[in-house]
């Protein structure tokens, strides 16, 4: 009696562990699982599956690289949500950080994604705070600043007069009534406005915080491989005014290597005055390599390597730049001239296809707008990469174009340092 008392008093004493959130077993639920094993493992194989299963449109290349930037995630509670859709809350191991998660999946086995965004909370704001409803002034307010600035700025100003009446029709036949999410109202006019431009830049953004006025980028990885082989990963191609000590450092670092691999797979762009700065160093004469012609301003911009950089260029090195379908923009806009120039080999796969620069403008304190006000042109080519992108010379998947670059290099070397004897 005494041992069962005891026993009794023991189980009433001890602490309430706190319990793993529960994922509803659903066709979303089982997806968000999914998810989190693969994501969670950081093992390619594991991530490449799920990406083949569930969600194709995405890269496991991207994917992977955001597995180490953050470290994974942990699951701290699901919020709501029904058979396709959930939303949840999660900590990335590596910060901090919580995240707060959407998940939208189709009605089928296994569930493929259909939307899915991780949107950080910003300090001093709750997952609470992530959401918000809108009202039928504010969508009108919306759809009225977004036409205001394509027919002020887009760079083909037919193009916005066609999705100024695609965008009234369906504000007359009501078809944005219903929606009050105002995230999810972003992604709708983002998604309508692209069906008519087929303009992967253009973007409708909604921010849970107050927009700033003022809308960086991790520095880039450079190194030596074997071979004398430099290899510079730049995942941005941030303003030179901000990272332009950065980035000539790392040129220098790299500046008695026998062949360069710029590494552009996960860059979605930046400033082509960077683009300019990063290639002087591969030239030994003046060279135009770019023009953008600003449609409000109805004047072209010409962009030239430098007069002058810091350190020792490479000219006449080989050089190897390695892409992927995310590389986008300012970073197609190098890969672009680089191929046109004749200057270097491109390989992995096709570029995104973004050759228009963008502006952002501002709406309201919430919401903004990313319009494309300019477009590229090629002193060589007379035209740009836009839609299709920049085809690369060695075709190969994103994940298999470091090791063919280094191989290709290597082998390059070699036949010159023969030819040298």
């Amino acid at each position: 009696m005494l041992l069962r008392v005891a026993l009794i008093l023991l189980v009433a004493a001890a602490p309430a562990w706190p319990q793993s959130p529960v994922i509803p077993n659903t066709p979303a639920g089982h997806t968000l699982q999914a998810w989190l094993d693969a994501f969670n493992s950081g093992d390619r194989a594991r991530i490449q599956a799920y990406v083949a299963t569930y969600d194709p449109t995405q890269s496991a290349d991207g994917t992977v690289s955001f597995r180490e930037r953050t470290g994974g995630f942990d699951l701290l509670g699901v919020d709501k949500g029904d058979r396709l859709h959930i939303e949840f809350r999660v900590k990335e191991r590596a910060s901090p950080t919580v995240v707060v998660g959407k998940l939208e999946v189709k009605d089928a086995d296994p569930a493929g994604v259909v939307h899915f965004s991780l949107r950080a909370i910003p300090p001093g704001m709750t997952a609470a705070d992530m959401s918000m409803k809108i009202d039928p002034a504010t969508r009108a307010r919306v759809i009225d600043g977004a036409v205001a600035s394509l027919n002020e700025f887009y760079v083909f100003p037919e193009t916005a007069k066609k999705m100024e009446a695609a965008l009234r029709a369906r504000q007359k036949k009501g078809e944005y009534d219903a929606v009050e999410d105002a995230e999810a109202f972003a992604e709708l006019l983002t998604d309508h406005l692209q069906q008519v431009s087929h303009d992967k830049h253009l973007r409708v953004n909604f921010s849970p915080a107050v927009l700033p006025k003022d809308f960086g980028a991790r520095d880039p990885d450079a190194e030596r491989l074997s071979s004398n082989i430099g290899y510079l990963k730049f995942n941005a191609f941030p303003p030179p005014d901000i990272c332009g000590p950065t980035a000539i450092a790392a040129m220098n670092f790299l500046g008695n290597v026998d062949a360069i691999i710029f590494d552009l797979r996960d860059n979605g762009g930046g400033d082509p005055k960077m683009v300019a700065l990063i290639s002087t160093y591969l030239f030994d004469k003046p060279t135009h390599l770019n023009d953008i012609y600003n449609r409000k301003e109805d004047a072209t911009t010409q962009f030239w390597t430098l007069p002058y950089v810091p350190g020792k260029r490479l000219a006449g090195k080989p050089v190897f730049v390695l892409t992927s379908k995310r590389t986008f923009s300012g970073a197609e806009d190098f890969a672009y001239n680089i191929k046109t120039l004749k200057r270097g080999t491109i390989i992995g796969e096709t570029t995104g296809g973004g050759a228009h620069p963008v502006s952002g403008q501002r709406i309201d304190d919430h919401f903004m707008i990313v319009v494309p006000s300019a477009r590229s042109v090629s002193p060589i080519s007379k035209t740009n990469w836009e839609g299709t992108g920049v085809e690369p010379d060695i075709k190969v998947p994103a994940d298999e174009a470091l090791d063919v670059a280094k191989k290709t290099a290597a082998e390059q070397i070699r036949n010159d340092q023969a030819k040298k004897q």
